[in-house]
């Protein structure tokens, strides 16, 4: 018979005393062993069983000296599994209820770092990725000595691009739907909070072609006033992009408004 053959044969068995032998754990009220095994588990790195034996033990131990360190690794159970948001609250309660406990600035970091995993695509809703910037500045102001200060930044500054990108993203949206006014404003303010995007230039000329549009399909008492925002908007980004990829097209635009107003 192969060694195979024989693992096979005799894995069932085994994981069948293993489960009856945690079972027997979590009915335990030696509750000595109980958070012995648990950071057995925690060693082993089973965050599904010594997440469970935590869980059981925070009323226990509630008052006691050992009582952050079983919330603690409750909250990294949590994280270790997946779950974010639960880890994220587990956390978050922890920060303020043991904020002298030697756990304290590592569980501060991982309540930050929470928001940061579940912060979504940047075409997505952002909330979740403000949140991570509040809660990172918010980790620095408290332990400015930080050793993860760097990492931070880091984050902070990958948080931040994501936001522009989505910024950049929405302001497209409006253009790429013909909504050429609400598009202007959007490009707009996007460039006045990000100036540094790199997609600033496209941006420019965005507002540009959004200006030309939006003239050449206004009703006649709005048109004059209309081609000469897009006359302005070209000087603007021509200034700043003068062999842009999308100067032919801007210039022709430009000539147009410049045609239709008879300057």
């Amino acid at each position: 018979m192969s060694r195979k053959t024989i693992v096979l044969i005799f894995l069932p068995v085994i994981l069948l005393v293993s489960c009856k032998g945690f079972e027997k754990i979590l009915k335990s009220k030696d509750y000595d062993f109980k958070y012995q095994k648990a950071l057995e588990y925690f060693q082993k790195g089973d965050h599904y069983r010594y997440s469970m034996l935590f869980e059981q033990l925070v009323p226990i131990y509630k008052g006691t000296q050992r009582a952050d360190t079983v919330e603690y690794y409750l909250a990294l159970g949590n994280y270790n599994q997946g779950d974010y948001l639960l880890a994220g609250h587990y956390f978050d309660k922890f920060r303020k209820t043991y904020p002298r406990s030697p756990f304290a600035e590592e569980a501060e970091f991982m309540y930050a770092y929470c928001f940061y995993e579940m912060s979504p695509r940047p075409d997505l809703d952002q909330e979740t990725t403000q949140a991570a910037i509040a809660a990172f500045s918010e980790f620095i102001s408290k332990f400015p000595r930080t050793s993860k200060r760097q990492q931070v930044l880091d984050i902070h500054k990958e948080l931040k691009e994501k936001l522009m990108e989505k910024s950049y993203l929405s302001a497209k949206l409006y253009y790429n739907m013909s909504e050429y006014k609400a598009a202007i404003v959007a490009l707009k303010n996007s460039l006045e909070e990000y100036p540094n995007t790199p997609h600033r230039e496209e941006m420019l000329y965005l507002i540009v072609r959004s200006s030309y549009l939006l003239a050449d399909n206004s009703v006649p008492e709005k048109r004059k006033e209309r081609f000469q925002a897009t006359i302005d908007e070209y000087f603007t980004f021509i200034a700043e992009y003068p062999e842009s990829r999308y100067a032919k097209d801007a210039k022709e635009m430009h000539e147009r408004s410049v045609k239709v107003l008879g300057i």
